[in-house]
């Protein structure tokens, strides 16, 4: 059986939007890097993503904001509904205001356009080697401790000083930390896109609409220059049984929605349903010369909208800590882990209970709930400033923008 080995080369376990983040990160540092995805091709399954200045913030010291900005939409507010009455409850100013204060834009894509140019920055490193159809089965810790080998499906093995495991919700790399399995919320969703013309009723080619009521929510944006519109339909399946998340559950939960909520609801491409699955915080993200990253690390429900916010900022701080410790790969990954862990435990563990006031149905939480959504100014940010405000001023900068 052979074995592929490049000393000081970084090897990469999953090519979605972390991974590519993280290898174009490291080469833009001036390291080496292969990205061993599973799939035949590189792509991303789904539809709209919300990209906080957290995530902005690193797209611009890769080189590719402006990029992903003409293909973006820039929304003016992120509004809260009610999805029975219809009713605004509160709104956070997007637009100018939020970019002055935290320097980076809120945007709004297609998963498949970030990947996308991701993509592309990354063939364009000659320090980043791409392979596709490489299912990773198990990942060990050499007995030396110097090294880590990833096995594939196919009996190719790959030795490397350090391996990352991008490799998403079910990670192989994680079961050297932790054997648990994914927790599921109670909740599934139906997604995807619609040409913006075929979309009737109230919509908002500047806004991102979210319809909150009980047991469910609505998510509705523009994306790719406003030529597609984004929706996201969310609800409790009733069972702790994923299956259980048919279309059927699905127009129970939104029966008493208001008007512009249920024509919404026939635009959904029903052919999939997506349970919502997150993990419990663990206490290290480091076995040996193997770390964790994006999903594989933490994995949130999407009430933050920060999976893939957080994804990129593992892969910048993985990145910076490897250019400060060059000569000392452990102390590296302790760095990174150091660095992160806090960070993204915080927003696996407030979106949880983020999404409980959305959906409750006590009829008294609700109203102390709207009563304090509609008390808040719009440009009021203070809720949101740990979240998107630089976690990281003080850290050395590791990328150098093409």
């Amino acid at each position: 059986m052979t074995t592929t080995h490049r000393p000081g080369e970084v090897l990469v376990l999953g090519g979605g939007i972390g991974g590519l983040a993280t290898a174009l990160s490291i080469a833009r540092g001036g390291g080496t890097v292969r990205v061993l995805e599973q799939a035949p091709e590189f792509v991303e399954i789904g539809a709209g993503l919300q990209v906080g200045a957290n995530a902005t913030r690193v797209l611009g010291a890769l080189g590719v904001l402006d990029a992903v900005e003409a293909l973006a939409v820039h929304p003016q507010h992120g509004v809260l509904l009610d999805a029975r009455t219809g009713q605004r409850l509160t709104a956070l100013t997007l637009g100018d205001a939020f970019r002055r204060r935290y320097g980076y834009p809120y945007i709004v894509v297609h998963r498949s356009d970030l990947l996308a140019i991701l993509l592309d920055a990354c063939r364009a490193e000659p320090g980043v080697t791409l392979e596709n159809d490489r299912a990773v089965v198990d990942v060990v810790n050499d007995p030396d401790g110097l090294t880590a080998v990833a096995s594939c499906a196919d009996g190719a093995r790959y030795r490397a000083d350090v391996v990352i495991g991008a490799d998403g919700l079910r990670s192989r790399a994680r079961r050297l930390l932790d054997t648990g399995e994914p927790v599921f919320s109670g909740y599934a969703a139906y997604r995807g896109t619609v040409p913006v013309d075929t979309v009737a009723g109230e919509t908002s080619a500047d806004d991102v609409l979210i319809w909150i009521g009980p047991g469910r929510h609505l998510v509705q944006y523009p994306v790719r220059r406003g030529e597609l519109y984004n929706q996201v339909a969310v609800f409790d399946v009733g069972s702790d049984d994923p299956a259980d998340g048919t279309p059927a559950v699905l127009r129970s939960r939104f029966a008493d929605s208001c008007p512009a909520v249920l024509d919404a609801l026939e635009l959904l491409n029903l052919d999939r349903s997506w349970p919502m699955f997150d993990r419990e915080p663990i206490p290290t993200w480091v076995a040996g010369r193997v770390a964790l990253l994006g999903d594989a690390a933490h994995p949130m429900l999407q009430y933050l909208a920060q999976g893939a916010g957080q994804a990129l900022e593992d892969a910048d701080q993985l990145a910076r800590a490897l250019a400060a410790h060059r000569d000392d790969l452990p102390a590296a990954l302790k760095a990174y882990e150091e660095r992160r862990l806090a960070r993204a435990g915080r927003c696996q563990r407030v979106a949880r209970p983020w999404g409980r006031i959305w959906h409750t149905d006590d009829d008294v939480t609700a109203a102390l709930r709207d009563r304090v959504l509609r008390g808040r100014a719009f440009d009021d940010y203070s809720e949101v400033d740990w979240l998107y405000a630089d976690p990281y001023p003080d850290v050395p900068a590791a990328t150098t923008a093409a």
